[in-house]
């Protein structure tokens, strides 16, 4: 089998809508209640998926596809502190802006390669990792739903729904 980026594409596009129902009901304390110090909120999370859109994937795989050995810039993290809201619709813009950039590429060879301080990362390696950030973070969100939710209501126990 062989990567479909049309398929990788649509699921991109796709996911947007994803993280728009995972977050749609959070109120302010959920946005930015933690499991533990050391992990994310939902906001923090959010705030990290337009950083990524803006400055990471769509910027580096343009750059690998004009000029393969052109250095990255360095990725911002963090640069804007918005409410869940804001970061969401933020994403959101970004994301249909890499959807649009992404459907105008012309017939591409995924194998074009630049060298990384990790390794050599190919086209094809930055649009498979792209679609496989989104799910990760999306199993984030949920996970912190479902911790959430569990921390919220001590007295009554989730076990009957399933263990995570």
């Amino acid at each position: 089998m062989a990567m479909d980026p049309v398929w990788v594409i649509d699921r991109l596009e796709s996911n947007a809508s994803v993280f728009q129902g995972l977050v749609r009901l959070v109120r302010s304390p959920q946005a930015i209640w933690k499991p533990s110090p050391d992990k994310w909120s939902m906001l923090e999370v959010m705030n990290h998926l337009g950083d990524e859109e803006t400055h990471d994937f769509r910027i580096r795989l343009r750059l690998v596809l004009e000029d393969a050995a052109r250095q990255w810039p360095p990725i911002v993290e963090n640069q804007f502190k918005l409410d869940l809201r804001a970061s969401l619709h933020r994403f959101t813009r970004e994301r249909g802006r890499s959807i649009e950039w992404l459907r105008t590429l012309p017939q591409i060879d995924w194998q074009i390669a630049h060298n990384h301080e990790g390794g050599v990362l190919r086209a094809g390696d930055l649009l498979c990792s792209w679609l496989a950030h989104d799910l990760i973070h999306i199993r984030q969100i949920n996970r912190l739903h479902y911790e959430y939710h569990a921390n919220m209501s001590p007295e009554f126990s989730t076990a009957y729904g399933g263990n995570w």
